[in-house]
């Protein structure tokens, strides 16, 4: 796995993550994790609420510290599609993590402390996009 964005990896993922609008940012996500695992990160039982949240006509949206989880997800993610497909960001959030304690990252970000957590979360993304992960 390459990393041509060097040093630079994630900016425009972090960019995008505080601009985008509600609706964007979940569909942006869904099409990169998929509605389950948003949901799942969302803290809602049902793929029903992540699409109503990516509905921009719809007035229900996610809390703000789920919104803010969101984003952070949107950013760490993002960071990864620099250098993987969904499909592996997809099972890179769902399944144990060195680096997290053998925790996943998507239950780390949802279960941990907000802050502590996306700096976690986002480190063991940075290593393993890194050239000297493999």
């Amino acid at each position: 796995m390459s990393n041509p964005a060097g040093p630079r990896i994630g900016l425009r993922a972090h960019f995008d993550a505080m601009n985008m609008e509600v609706p964007e940012l979940i569909q942006a996500l869904r099409d990169i994790l998929g509605a389950r695992l948003v949901a799942y990160l969302g803290s809602v039982k049902e793929t029903r609420a992540v699409r109503q949240w990516a509905d921009p006509e719809d007035p229900r949206k996610p809390s703000a510290a789920v919104e803010q989880r969101l984003r952070d997800a949107y950013q760490i993610a993002g960071t990864l599609r620099e250098v993987d497909s969904a499909t592996v960001i997809q099972a890179w959030f769902q399944g144990m993590n060195p680096y997290l304690e053998d925790h996943s990252p998507a239950m780390v970000l949802r279960e941990g402390p907000p802050e502590e957590s996306r700096i976690r979360v986002l480190a063991a993304a940075r290593a393993f996009s890194s050239p000297s992960a493999a």
